[in-house]
């Protein structure tokens, strides 16, 4: 059996904000009708359905993608766990719950010009995305989700296959004396 790792085991990088790949973290996306289905992702989660964009965090954090999705970001020993309690919870409510965990990747970006490395590469208004609010958006030529847990503390998921190419994209775009001073 294979050893359980992350898309870029210890990748990081040190520049105008430090770049590091986050490691192995359980990620569902949960697709239903999300009126309907709040009080089970309650009682799976300890949250409420967000409000649309937004990320709601705690042991289990819980981000709005759409307004019949959600991700639900745990630890990754317990995804498939909490796709099964999802789907007890939610019984014959019309539903797909699955673990997505291992198909994407996730980096956290730290520092006073995170908002300037990631402007670089998004077409994402990052003036306007306040701390806890989700964003979909693309990095360069491929799709990743971001939101900011501060002012300077970033989080990017991409999807596994792209996982270097983002890493490279955040580390070139982090690079000392490519400052922007924008944000």
């Amino acid at each position: 059996m294979s050893e359980l790792a992350s898309a870029l085991p210890g990748a990081k990088y040190e520049g105008v904000v430090r770049v590091v790949e986050t490691g192995l973290r359980g990620m569902i996306t949960l697709k239903a009708d999300l009126p309907q289905s709040a009080k089970a992702v309650k009682a799976v989660t300890g949250q409420v359905v967000p409000k649309a964009r937004r990320i709601d965090a705690g042991d289990m954090s819980v981000a709005w993608m759409a307004p019949d999705e959600l991700l639900i970001l745990c630890d990754h020993g317990r995804a498939d766990h909490v796709v099964r309690d999802l789907a007890e919870q939610l019984g014959t409510t019309h539903h797909l719950a699955v673990n997505v965990s291992d198909a994407r990747a996730m980096f956290t970006l730290t520092g006073a010009g995170v908002k300037d490395v990631l402007g670089k590469l998004t077409p994402a208004d990052l003036a306007a995305l306040p701390p806890g609010e989700m964003r979909r958006t693309r990095l360069a030529q491929v799709a990743a989700a971001i939101w900011f847990s501060d002012a300077q503390t970033a989080h990017v998921i991409c999807f596994r296959s792209v996982a270097q190419y983002v890493f490279d994209l955040l580390a070139l775009a982090a690079r000392p004396g490519g400052d922007v001073g924008y944000h």
